[in-house]
């Protein structure tokens, strides 16, 4: 008679957004340009550490743009975990929506906008990544790392179309979806993860920041 294998505990997830950058502020497509944080970013990370200084965590995993990695120096400085680079982790590559507004690309893209808008899953900025396959890097991205550290917390310090992609896992929400969930600077949001998939466990908690994150919507 074979034994079942008993299940692996749960993984706890800790996921961060990346503190503010002025083209958060300008509502600047960043993508994969490496934007550096501005004073209000800094700061932000500064918080965060502070905020996650009691957290047992195992494991920090960050994409290798600066504005997330000098976010997770922060938390690595006061945890004593160090870092590890997880290129999966990297925003959405928005091809040649990079460094625009949304006003610059209707002007320039109308149809291509439009497409956008509707989140059509398949559809890509020349040059870019659709939905899909943004969906495609990080679902593997997520399997590989969580289930090396099960009964253990792990930080995942990364970008807004990253998270975002997590809470649709967690709530079953299809990429079509319109987002009406925030996706805040440096944001502390909870998550579990087991072999059926993930949970949300908690999300946007911003206690830690003297004034709202702020919340990019492009």
């Amino acid at each position: 008679m074979t034994l079942a294998k008993p299940e692996p505990e749960p993984t706890r997830l800790l996921l961060i957004r990346h503190g503010e950058t002025d083209w958060n502020r300008a509502q600047r497509i960043q993508g994969q340009i490496d934007i550096a944080l501005n004073d209000t970013g800094v700061e932000q990370a500064q918080r965060l550490g502070q905020a996650l200084a009691g957290e047992p965590i195992t494991a920090i995993y960050v994409s290798d743009l600066d504005r997330a990695q000098v976010t997770a120096q922060a938390v690595s400085r006061v945890s004593g975990v160090a870092l590890r680079t997880d290129l999966r982790l990297r925003e959405r590559h928005y091809g040649a929506f990079q460094g625009l507004t949304y006003d610059e690309i209707v002007e320039q893209w109308p149809q291509q906008a439009q497409s956008w808008r509707e989140r059509d899953p398949a559809f890509a900025p020349d040059g870019g990544e659709s939905l899909l396959d943004l969906y495609a890097r990080v679902l593997p991205a997520l399997e590989s790392l969580a289930s090396a550290h099960s009964g253990e917390q792990i930080v995942w310090v990364t970008h807004g179309g990253v998270i975002d992609v997590l809470y649709r896992m967690a709530t079953r929400q299809d990429l079509t979806i319109h987002r009406t969930w925030e996706l805040g600077n440096t944001a502390i949001n909870r998550l579990l993860w087991t072999r059926q998939g993930l949970t949300l466990v908690a999300w946007g908690d911003v206690a830690h920041l003297s004034e709202a994150a702020r919340d990019e919507t492009v």
